[in-house]
């Protein structure tokens, strides 16, 4: 399992965030500015391409933080 910071800069690159963001595992997702439904898809094709892992938009739905979304790799 990567650390919270590589899943972190795995996070970032599956988002794709236009401008620059500061993200800790305590970020809360509504403050993303980017965080809608397609950059959950990014994270759900980012868990299942670089984990081998499926996740879904309901799993994502239970989440608030990104250290709550890095959890579902357990």
């Amino acid at each position: 399992m990567p650390s919270i910071d590589q899943f972190i800069e795995s996070f970032l690159t599956a988002v794709d965030f236009q401008e620059a963001v500061d993200v800790t595992p305590d970020t809360e997702l509504k403050s993303l500015p980017e965080w809608d439904s397609l950059a959950a898809l990014g994270v759900i094709v980012m868990f299942d391409v670089d984990y081998g892992k499926t996740i879904t938009g309901d799993d994502l739905k239970n989440c608030s933080t990104i250290a709550d979304i890095y959890k579902l790799l357990g």
